[in-house]
C-alpha cells in the first residue's frame, strides 16, 4: 500500500493563497470575499473586497496585521455562501467536516476529488475538506487546494490547508490519516512502528481536544492496525469504536481473485473477511465467503489453492503491481477508502458484511481484547457498526488467526510506551510488512 510522507514536528505555519485571478469569476451578488495575503509577503498585509450591486469589484482596502494563528481557506472556497437560500441546495443536507493527513501525497490526488464529487457521501451532502501536510509539502499542499478549485465541484464549499493538527482537526467528523512515514533502507520494523507512532499519538491527542466528540476515524498510514490502537488510546474522549484501520483494499483484492479463479465478475462475491493485521500474516477468509450465494468451498474445491495460492496472491498483490508498476498502489487504496466509508454510511445489504480493522473489546470470536484487530462488521448506514456474530471456523482458520493475533500483540507490547500502557518491549516474531510499506 502507498504512503504519503508527514513531518512529525508541528510548527505553525501561515499559508497565503497564491493568486488572485478568482477575483474576475462571476460571484453573486449577496456574497462576499476575503482573500489572504500573498504567500510569503513581509507585511501580511490583507486584502479584502466586496462585491457591489453591479457585480462590481470596489478599490481593494489593504490593512496590516499579523498573520492567523488558524489554517487558512484557500482561495475561491474564502467565499461566503448560504447553502439555505439558493434554490438548488436548499435541500441539501448539513455540511460535513472531513480532515485528510497527508493530504499532498499519491492515495490522497485520487481520493479528495472522489471526496469532493459525492461520490462518497452523496450528491446532496456538501463537504468541508481540511487538508493537513507537513512543512515540506506547503507548496503541493497549495497545489491540490489549486486542483480542487479549478475543478468546480458543487457540493465542495470549504478547502482550508494547514500542518498543525489541533489546527486542521478542528471540528472534524471524519478524519482519514493517510500520512505516514515510509520505510527506508535498513529501517527495523520497530523502528518504524516508533516513527509513525509518535506521529499518530500526536494526531490522536489533537483530535482528542478539538475533533467532534463523535468523529469516525480510518487509518491508512502503516502499520495501519497498532497506528489506530496508539492513535485511540491517544484520544480517551472519543469512543473506541469510531476507530478503524483500513483493510478493505485486501478485501477487494480477495474477492478479486475469488472471481477470476471460479469465472464470474466480482460482484458475485460476498462475505469476505479479512482477519488480523495489515501484513503478510492477515488471513483472507475463504470459508465463510460466497459466490453468487453459494458458499466458495461449494464453488471452488481445490482446498489446496485455497489455502496456498489464494491466500499468497491476497498477501503479495502489492509487491507484484510495484514490480510491474514501480510505484504502489495509491489509486485502489483510494478507491478502498471511499469503499470503507461507504459502508459505514449505507445499510449492508441483507446478509453480507465488510471487513474493517476494529478494536477487539468485547468480541464474539475470542480473540485477544485491546488490539486493533480486522474482522466481519455490518452497519445501518449511520457511521457505526456491530460485528458479525454468524461466521463459523474450523482449524485451519482458527491456526492462522492465532497467528496474526500474537503478530499484533507483539505490536502493541512494542508501542506500549505510546499507548500508556508502559515500557515498550520489542519482541516482533519477524518481518512481515507488506512490500508497499517499504
Amino acid at each position: 500500500m502507498a504512503v504519503a510522507e508527514l513531518n512529525p514536528a508541528f510548527t505553525k505555519t501561515h499559508l497565503h493563497s497564491s493568486q488572485l485571478s478568482f477575483l474576475s469569476r462571476s460571484v453573486p451578488k449577496h456574497q462576499h470575499c476575503a482573500f489572504p495575503a500573498l504567500y510569503r509577503t513581509p507585511q501580511h498585509a490583507r486584502i479584502s473586497c466586496s462585491v457591489t450591486q453591479q457585480n462590481q469589484v470596489q478599490a481593494p482596502a489593504v490593512q496590516t496585521q499579523e498573520p492567523k494563528s488558524k489554517p487558512d481557506c484557500y482561495g475561491v472556497f474564502c467565499l461566503t455562501y448560504d447553502l439555505k437560500a439558493e434554490e438548488e441546495t436548499k435541500s441539501w443536507k448539513k455540511l460535513i467536516n472531513v480532515a485528510v493527513s497527508g493530504a499532498a501525497g499519491m492515495i490522497s490526488n485520487h481520493l479528495l476529488f472522489k471526496l469532493a464529487s459525492g461520490e462518497v457521501f452523496g450528491p446532496d451532502q456538501p463537504i468541508a475538506l481540511k487538508l493537513l501536510g507537513s512543512e515540506r509539502s506547503i507548496q503541493a499542499l497549495e497545489g491540490v487546494a489549486m486542483e480542487l478549485e479549478d475543478s468546480l465541484f458543487p457540493l465542495l464549499r470549504e478547502v482550508s490547508i494547514g500542518i498543525d493538527p489541533y489546527e486542521v482537526f478542528q471540528d472534524a467528523e471524519w478524519a482519514l490519516l493517510i500520512g505516514a512515514k515510509p520505510r527506508g533502507p535498513g529501517m527495523e520494523r520497530a523502528d518504524l512502528l516508533d516513527i509513525n507512532g509518535q506521529i499518530f499519538a500526536a494526531q490522536g491527542k489533537a483530535l482528542n481536544a478539538v475533533a467532534s466528540r463523535n468523529v469516525k476515524v480510518i487509518v491508512v498510514g502503516n502499520p495501519c492496525n497498532t497506528n489506530a490502537l496508539i492513535c485511540m488510546k491517544n484520544a480517551p474522549n472519543i469512543p473506541a469504536k469510531n476507530f478503524h484501520a483500513l483493510t478493505r483494499l485486501d478485501e477487494n483484492r480477495a474477492k478479486c481473485q475469488l472471481a477470476l479463479k471460479a469465472g464470474v465478475f466480482y460482484d458475485k462475491v460476498s462475505n469476505v473477511t479479512i482477519w488480523g493485521n495489515h501484513s503478510t500474516t492477515q488471513v483472507p477468509d475463504f470459508l465463510n465467503a460466497k459466490i453468487d450465494g453459494v458458499p466458495v468451498i461449494d464453488v471452488i474445491k481445490d482446498r489446496k489453492w485455497l489455502e496456498e495460492e489464494f491466500t499468497e496472491k491476497v498477501q503479495k498483490r502489492g509487491g507484484v503491481l510495484i514490480q510491474k508498476w514501480g510505484r504502489s498502489s495509491a489509486a485502489s487504496t483510494a478507491v478502498s477508502i471511499v469503499d470503507a466509508i461507504r459502508s459505514l454510511v449505507t445499510p449492508t445489504p441483507k446478509g453480507d458484511w465488510f471487513s474493517s480493522g476494529v478494536y477487539t473489546d468485547g468480541n464474539p470470536y475470542g480473540i485477544d481484547e485491546g488490539i486493533v484487530f480486522s474482522m466481519p462488521c455490518r452497519s445501518n448506514g449511520d457511521g457505526n457498526y456491530e460485528l458479525v456474530k454468524d461466521v463459523i471456523f474450523d482449524d485451519y482458520l482458527r491456526n492462522r488467526i492465532a497467528k496474526t493475533e500474537a503478530e499484533l500483540l507483539a505490536e502493541k507490547r512494542c508501542v506500549a510506551h505510546l499507548t500508556g500502557e508502559g515500557i515498550a518491549v520489542c519482541d516482533l516474531p519477524g518481518d512481515t510488512m507488506l512490500p508497499g510499506e517499504m
